[in-house]
């Protein structure tokens, strides 16, 4: 049996953070993302550290690998679910933002 990697452990909680991710952006609660994507970062962060200082076994490497690709396709997902969120939410700030000029220009609305 093969010893524990912290690697792979660290890569199932990311995998299951960012499928948590995937979950919300479905259900579009958008306000729950950013403290997950924040948890997600943290543990990109121990990954960089540990990844250097720790040899895979060949299965160890194969499940590392089954991770990686299962949080690439839940990425691209929450990308494709919240970047049409994002391009509304700029249109928005910036219809806001010229209705702010006319009024400084013209006064407001009658």
């Amino acid at each position: 049996m093969a010893a524990r990697s912290e690697v792979v452990h660290c890569y199932g909680q990311l995998a299951s953070g960012v499928a948590r991710m995937a979950e919300l952006a479905r259900a579009r609660e958008w306000g729950l993302l950013p403290a997950l994507e924040e948890q997600c970062a943290a543990l990109v962060e121990r990954l960089k550290a540990l990844a250097p200082l720790e040899v895979l076994d060949p299965s160890q490497f194969e499940q590392a690998c089954r991770l990686i690709d299962q949080i690439r396709a839940d990425q691209d997902e929450v990308c494709g679910l919240v970047k049409p969120q994002i391009e509304q939410l700029i249109a928005r700030m910036s219809y806001l933002q010229q209705q702010r000029s006319l009024g400084k220009a013209y006064g407001p609305p009658h």
